[in-house]
């Protein structure tokens, strides 16, 4: 694992002011800046409809997330890419694990499966995406998981689980990553998702709460005992944590309430914003690529207080 804290953006707002017309112009001038400023992965949101509530009811401009990472794959040279994150029922698991494999195999192995058990309600209905009840929605999660690392072994053999069965599933080409794309687990919940984490994810992204920390901190001390009860070492887990860079914030005060979190074993943090990324925006992310990169994560669990 790469020392220091590193730093990834979501590209959570996509209006820009010049409308559709300029969409592609802009990730172009957002993509090559990112790459160029040492940002560790670009993020695209996986919705049909805008979902962030900070956001503008006007920015509703919404690509598709696998469409936009394989423009962005070709427009990139270093920056990893996924989806923060793809909900488990969008797509059918093997297509889902194809699209993961040929953006891994097209990008030169900078993929991730970014992968949650979904839950806007609204947008299922709106868009007439599945929305299956939650405990139905976890066994699916499980289940692609432990799917795509059977295809990314190249084993072809049944799969056969409670929700999904298939006859023989092919993943060639094989990923470039190796073992296989990294996998994320979105989500913080504490019974299911973070023991999902700790069984198969290589890394989590938990959420920036103005708490003292007190919410992470717990969040951070469940993954361990989970972590402990599967045999793992914690320290394998990747821990991001998503947050905003405040109006006005320079790269310096931006570091500094990043020690903070480093504190608590944050190896990553990744950044959203209410607004369109803009080059200029990113050069201030790029100063603190560098600051952040001397951070020391710590590497044990944070005590949980009760």
């Amino acid at each position: 694992m790469t020392k220091g804290m590193r730093l990834s953006i979501s590209l959570s707002n996509q209006s820009w002011a010049e409308g559709p017309t300029g969409l592609r112009a802009n990730l172009i001038k957002v993509a090559e800046a990112a790459d160029a400023a040492g940002i560790d992965t670009l993020w695209v949101p996986d919705h049909l409809l805008q979902a962030d509530p900070t956001v503008s009811p006007d920015a509703t401009d919404m690509l598709e997330a696998y469409t936009t990472l394989g423009f962005l794959a070709a427009r990139t040279e270093r920056v990893r890419l996924g989806t923060m994150v793809t909900g488990v029922t969008f797509r059918a698991p093997a297509l889902l694990i194809k699209a993961v494999t040929s953006l891994d195999v097209l990008s030169g192995g900078r993929a991730w499966l970014g992968i949650g058990a979904g839950y806007h309600g609204g947008e299922a209905d709106r868009m007439g995406l599945e929305m299956p009840p939650v405990a139905e929605r976890f066994v699916r999660l499980e289940e692609t998981i432990q799917l795509a690392l059977q295809m990314w072994r190249g084993d072809e053999s049944p799969f056969e689980g409670r929700q999904l069965k298939l006859s023989g599933p092919a993943g060639s080409p094989l990923p470039l990553s190796a073992p296989h794309p990294p996998i994320l687990i979105g989500g913080d919940g504490e019974k299911k998702t973070l023991r999902l984490v700790a069984r198969y994810a290589d890394a989590c992204n938990l959420f920036d709460i103005p708490d003292g920390g007190q919410t992470v901190r717990r969040k951070l001390a469940v993954l361990a005992r989970h972590c402990a009860d599967v045999g793992r070492p914690y320290g394998e887990i990747v821990k991001t944590i998503g947050t905003r860079l405040l109006p006005g914030e320079s790269s310096d005060d931006f570091v500094r309430r990043m020690e903070a979190h480093a504190a608590l074993g944050f190896d990553q943090v990744g950044l959203v914003s209410s607004q369109a990324w803009t080059p200029e925006t990113l050069a201030v992310l790029a100063e603190a690529v560098p600051k952040l990169a001397q951070l020391e994560p710590t590497p044990s669990a944070p005590t949980c207080q009760n």
